[in-house]
């Protein structure tokens, strides 16, 4: 059974930062894409960032360039989100995924995995 579970939210002020990781179990996924995405209440999911198999190439939404860092340890199987400089918009439930569908980009949420999220709230 696959597996991916996020750690590492909570409550932070505003300019704080926090870092997110998601180990996967129960298949390798070092030749896959892998992203993360938040949904704040009553929105919809909206990428936040996405890194390809090697970790050479990283995608991020416009909102998050140059605060956040997406990386990953393919020997453990892991995908990381590093947040600086929170902002109060930041506050959401995020989620990791593993391996988009066949022909989609790693941007859209159109994965075959997901976690079952963590809540990260951003005080002002």
């Amino acid at each position: 059974q696959v597996q991916l579970v996020e750690s590492g939210g909570g409550l932070v002020q505003a300019g704080g930062s926090l870092r997110l990781s998601c180990p996967a179990t129960g298949r390798s996924f070092s030749h896959d894409a892998m992203g993360w995405f938040r949904q704040a209440p009553g929105k919809e999911r909206d990428f936040v960032a996405a890194i390809d198999w090697s970790g050479n190439s990283k995608y991020y939404a416009n909102s998050v360039k140059g605060r956040f860092t997406i990386s990953r340890d393919n020997a453990k199987n892991t995908v990381y989100l590093q947040m600086n400089s929170l902002k109060p918009e930041d506050t959401a439930v995020y989620y990791c995924a593993a391996a988009p569908r066949r022909g989609e980009p790693p941007t859209v949420p159109l994965y075959d995995y997901w976690g079952q999220g963590t809540q990260v709230t951003v005080s002002s």
